[in-house]
């Protein structure tokens, strides 16, 4: 992200203005960087051929709908998609990992191989059952940070700033809470569940 920033092409007009070779040597730090360059490439083309180019009539779409569509492009997988569909595009959508996968495990709700929709669906249904509350919350709006993240460099964009629904934030930050226990506590070798704050929900301590 770094790389792509300081060669201005952290953008849709930048990737697609870049070469391929270009991209690869630009993401060559986050690994697969070939595959990845590919993948790139290949979603603004997927973007300029059936949206003009523009995110914003990408997101305008309906969720389904363009769930199946990035399914369809390859590469993309379940929990890409979702992942883009939740904090690029701001639909309701929840995304299931290796985090949320070990923590269900753990607290014996669901086995770590579960089908992935079973999972996404059981999480989504759950969170939704909240809806009065969360209509009551309005539409949310992370708070704006004027001087940008720390020690980024760089102020926030506008993807990260925008407005989304109540239910969509609701979706954006129980996964955040689950990276956070899933990458501090509940880790997958030494998982430090004394001081987990979900200790307390495990079943040997019931």
């Amino acid at each position: 992200m770094t790389n792509l920033r300081a060669a201005r092409r952290l953008s849709v007009n930048g990737i697609r203005r870049a070469s391929q070779s270009e991209l690869e040597r630009l993401i060559r730090p986050s690994g697969y960087f070939r595959q990845k360059a590919k993948r790139l490439k290949l979603f603004v083309a997927f973007l300029d051929q059936r949206y003009e180019g523009s995110l914003a009539k990408l997101f305008a779409s309906p969720t389904e709908k363009l769930r199946e569509e990035l399914l369809n492009l390859h590469g993309v997988g379940l929990e890409t998609a979702d992942s883009i569909l939740l904090y690029a595009g701001n639909h309701p959508v929840f995304v299931v990992d290796a985090y949320t996968r070990r923590i269900l495990d753990r607290h014996q709700i669901l086995p770590e191989t579960n089908d992935y929709e079973e999972i996404r669906k059981m999480f989504e249904k759950a969170l939704t059952s909240l809806e009065e509350d969360v209509a009551n919350a309005g539409e949310a709006r992370h708070p704006p940070l004027v001087a940008g993240f720390p020690g980024s460099g760089h102020r926030p964009s506008a993807m990260s700033t925008a407005k989304r629904t109540a239910l969509a934030q609701v979706f954006n930050e129980m996964h955040g809470l689950i990276v956070e226990v899933g990458k501090n506590y509940c880790r997958k070798s030494q998982a430090r569940c004394d001081e987990c704050p979900l200790q307390k929900f495990l079943p040997q301590s019931k």
